[in-house]
């Protein structure tokens, strides 16, 4: 688990290293052992206002894809830079109006051994056509307990970073 302290540092060492134009503003660095998630905020296309909601997501649509295609030598010299420094995949995404995308990211496997009456769970999703297989069923649940739990997830979070804080003052620090 990350603490707050570093990850203020690597939020800081981007707002620090992002050219000043890249994004109308930073909107999230979200980090993880394995993962830097850089999502910034682009301006939305200038339509006018006689125009369908088909006509604004297609806008919206092509300036990410404008966005990503322009920006791309200047965001992986900037990945690879944080990459050696924090040992940590780089991934990027933008917000437009309402619209959230990400580019390429991490899909990290995660092992678990599971009981038999979980495994069922797993399985009826599959039988049901939620999921192809147990992998796609786990992260089906876990995104389904992220959506239900945000709150939950949070605070338990940040007594998890009071614990660290009180480790790291503890008598056998080094």
């Amino acid at each position: 688990m990350i603490t707050t302290d570093q990850h203020d540092q690597i939020r800081g060492w981007f707002a620090g290293r992002l050219p000043d134009d890249l994004f109308e503003s930073l909107v999230e660095v979200a980090v993880d052992r394995e993962e830097i998630t850089v999502i910034g905020r682009i301006p939305e296309p200038r339509l006018d206002a006689s125009a369908s909601d088909a006509e604004r997501e297609g806008a919206v649509q092509g300036r990410i894809q404008e966005f990503r295609e322009r920006t791309r030598d200047a965001r992986v010299a900037i990945a690879r830079e944080a990459e050696r420094t924090y040992d940590k995949k780089v991934s990027w995404g933008v917000e437009c109006g309402a619209t959230r995308a990400l580019f390429t990211h991490v899909a990290a496997p995660v092992m678990t051994r599971l009981r038999q009456p979980e495994r069922a769970v797993l399985d009826t999703l599959i039988a049901g056509g939620v999921a192809r297989s147990r992998s796609e069923a786990l992260a089906w649940c876990v995104r389904l307990v992220e959506q239900h739990a945000g709150e939950w997830l949070t605070d338990l979070a940040d007594s998890l970073e009071h614990v660290q804080r009180v480790r790291a003052e503890g008598p056998d620090r080094g």
